[in-house]
């Protein structure tokens, strides 16, 4: 399997509840419905209370990391050409606008290895 982790902040004003509401509710079932590349989708809302967060660390300035899996890196690039489609890049980019701070969001492709 192929992975992209993505980092989100929610929009300025949104609680938390707001957020993980929105994106549950409305946006998480929008991608799936879009791009069917998408093999597993998870989202990971951060929690602050008892996290350990060093003195002189930067807080994080995210607040949801989302797991996205694709069955090879075919399907990655297949679902990376869809999102530039104009409608579907339309329809993302106008739903990210309602519960999302666009100007942090970062997404990477990683390498997973587990542990026995």
């Amino acid at each position: 399997m192929y992975k992209s982790i993505a980092l989100l902040k929610a929009k300025p004003g949104m609680s938390r509840e707001e957020f993980v509401h929105y994106y549950e509710t409305r946006h998480a079932p929008l991608i799936r419905s879009l791009l069917p590349q998408i093999v597993e989708y998870r989202r990971n809302f951060i929690d602050l209370e008892g996290a350990y967060i060093f003195e002189n660390a930067s807080p994080p300035d995210f607040d949801v990391i989302t797991e996205i899996w694709y069955r090879d890196r075919a399907a990655y690039e297949d679902m990376a050409a869809a999102v530039m489609q104009p409608e579907i890049a339309r329809q993302i980019s106008e739903d990210e606008a309602r519960f999302l701070d666009r100007s942090k969001t970062r997404m990477f492709v990683v390498d997973e290895k587990k542990s026995a």
